[in-house]
């Protein structure tokens, strides 16, 4: 583990995993350092993890990712690439639009969003298009192979669709679970790779639209966690939104990049 000293005086950790080159944690720092020296604000913690694979199958074994908790509130990045220090270059480039994206579009709370805005930067900028490459490689398993390893069940935040977008933004989340602010429904944001942009979808009384927020009007599957887990085999998608018929919420079931599959709750 090591750390240096930004202008801030922010301790910049970085971890590392499997044999990484000695050099590639002082080119992260030097790349992280750059990124948090334009900032304005408080920069709390920040952190840096580079993994690398030792599986020479894996197409883009070198991952790196990046959490910068920015005046109280956390903004990740997370990226993978043939190598360790092409990881790194897009780390550093894929953090600064997302702390970037933070600065200028949420408030301090996380309960409102602006909607990107002006001359050529519409919502659908806040689209990574073919960005979405350079993300980790999921491992593959057999369907018997698979489990819910993780399982995490939390009180939701009560947002608006935008402020639920910032906050995935904010997180490089592929969906981001929340409680509709108007509604009070369990709801769900997630990037729109096949159209751009982001959607929306929700258990119960359908939301507001909010301009340049799509909004699904399917209707929310009731099953149970066995039957998602199917379900979320045959539609060969990220995650699967859905209302469990024991409590009657909505959960999300997704894959995991290790090839298991995680679990989101809302707590009762």
């Amino acid at each position: 583990m090591n750390r240096v000293q930004t202008r801030s005086t922010t301790d910049v950790v970085v971890e590392t995993r499997g044999p990484v080159s000695m050099a590639a944690p002082d080119y992260a720092r030097a790349k992280l350092a750059a990124v948090l020296e334009r900032l304005d604000e408080p920069v709390l913690a920040a952190r840096v993890k580079l993994i690398q694979e030792a599986n020479r199958a894996v197409d883009k074994p070198s991952l790196a990712q990046a959490v910068v908790n920015l005046n109280g509130r956390p903004v990740r990045a997370h990226v993978a690439a043939s190598t360790m220090q092409e990881a790194v270059d897009l780390l550093q480039d894929r953090l600064t639009t997302r702390l970037d994206r933070f600065r200028h579009h949420g408030d301090r709370h996380g309960r409102h969003a602006v909607p990107p805005a002006g001359p050529g930067f519409g919502p659908g900028a806040w689209h990574d298009g073919g960005r979405h490459e350079h993300r980790p490689q999921r491992r593959t398993r057999n369907a018997e192979g698979r489990r819910i390893v993780r399982h995490e069940s939390y009180s939701l935040a009560r947002r608006t669709g935008w402020a639920a977008v910032l906050e995935l933004e904010a997180m490089d989340y592929d969906f981001h679970l929340f409680t509709d602010a108007v509604t009070g429904c369990d709801s769900v944001v997630y990037r729109d790779h096949g159209k751009g942009g982001h959607r929306l979808a929700s258990v119960g009384q359908a939301p507001e639209p909010e301009p340049g927020l799509s909004v699904s009007t399917a209707a929310v599957p009731e099953l149970t966690v066995a039957d998602a887990v199917l379900c979320l085999d045959l539609v060969g998608r990220p995650f699967v939104f859905f209302t469990d018929t024991v409590t009657g919420r909505g959960n999300v079931l997704y894959h995991r990049y290790d090839g298991h599959y995680g679990l989101i709750t809302p707590a009762r």
